[in-house]
């Protein structure tokens, strides 16, 4: 994939994340979340692309735009996978809370796993811990290799996880070895990828999860050296059949970064809609300016950006148009 290609993604996370923010304390997360759908959209067709989206907002039947099968791009350019999530926290944009994201990864065709729409447990590291630590392992024995890798002591480790009541029996085992926990309260992918920023704090990231966000963040952690290791969790037959239909054998099965994410190159964007762990939300400014602040990583070269853009909105037709449908969105909601 072409290297300029990493800083056409992120304009279009920039335009997500400028949609969304005015829905942020509203109480309306479709309202978020649409907003955030269209401006992606809308700004996709100006990437040098041939697209196919493989984790989008569903299928076709259940999404008008980025669903599963969707050709995205200029149609000039090369084949890729896709996988976006045009709002990641969509409860907490509607909430007012942090790590609040709009998300993009672009892979060569066919590196992508179509994930299907379930829970995925996860263990996820930064490069410290990548190839360290293994999923099968019980808790106990990952967070004591954990702490012998880092030169710590187990109770000065920091472990993240989302705060659901599906977790109560790995919050019990981390209260009894006497670990650190940090909750979230949706922010799947911006968790997963805290452990590889030293400035976070954290160590790990555990616990189940969407299994679309966990190839999201599994791009992403191939951009910063660290790793993600999932199982598909499968509720019921129905859910295990989607999996073999999707091209998963055996569901239950151990998968590596290289199922996740294939093997050749990587581009991860995401720009901030709310403050979160290491990127900041969208600031509104004096004079119709808003500032933005994003991240764009290549797997290949290991390349990590952090960009502050401030726009001048009346200057972009996508969002002046989408702004003016969305205000009178808004006062409907």
């Amino acid at each position: 994939m072409e290297r300029e290609l990493a800083l056409e993604i992120v304009r279009v996370t920039e335009l997500a994340a400028l949609a969304s923010a005015p829905w942020m304390g509203r109480g309306e997360k479709i309202g978020a979340d649409g907003a955030a759908t269209d401006a992606m959209r809308a700004m996709f067709d100006t990437v040098s692309v041939r697209g196919t989206v493989v984790i989008g907002e569903g299928e076709m039947d259940e999404a008008p735009m980025l669903y599963i099968g969707e050709e995205v791009g200029s149609g000039i350019g090369p084949e890729v996978d896709v996988a976006v999530d045009p709002l990641e926290g969509t409860n907490i944009v509607a909430k007012g809370l942090n790590n609040a994201m709009s998300v993009i990864a672009v892979a060569g065709k066919g590196q992508l796993l179509h994930a299907p729409d379930m829970y995925m447990e996860k263990l996820a590291v930064g490069p410290q811990l990548a190839g360290k630590v293994r999923l099968t392992d019980s808790l106990e024995t990952t967070l004591s290799t954990a702490a012998e890798v880092l030169g710590k002591a187990v109770s000065d480790l920091t472990v993240m996880l989302l705060d659901r009541p599906r977790h109560e029996a790995i919050v019990r085992t981390l209260r009894r070895v006497g670990v650190r926990i940090k909750f979230l309260s949706d922010g799947d992918v911006a968790g997963a990828m805290a452990p590889a920023f030293p400035e976070t704090g954290i160590d790990l990231y555990v616990g189940s999860g969407g299994a679309p966000e966990g190839v999201l963040a599994a791009a992403a952690l191939q951009c910063l050296g660290g790793e993600l290791q999932g199982r598909l969790m499968p509720a019921d037959g129905t859910e295990y059949r989607r999996c073999v239909e999707l091209g998963i054998s055996d569901p239950y099965r151990l998968l590596t970064m290289t199922d996740l994410i294939g093997t050749g190159d990587v581009i991860f964007a995401a720009t901030g809609v709310t403050p979160g762990e290491f990127l900041g939300g969208v600031r509104y400014m004096p004079d119709q300016r808003a500032e933005t602040h994003s991240i764009v990583m290549r797997a290949k070269t290991r390349t990590i950006r952090f960009v502050r853009t401030i726009h001048y909105l009346p200057g972009k037709p996508y969002f002046h148009s989408l702004r003016h449908s969305e205000t009178a969105a808004i006062k409907q909601a």
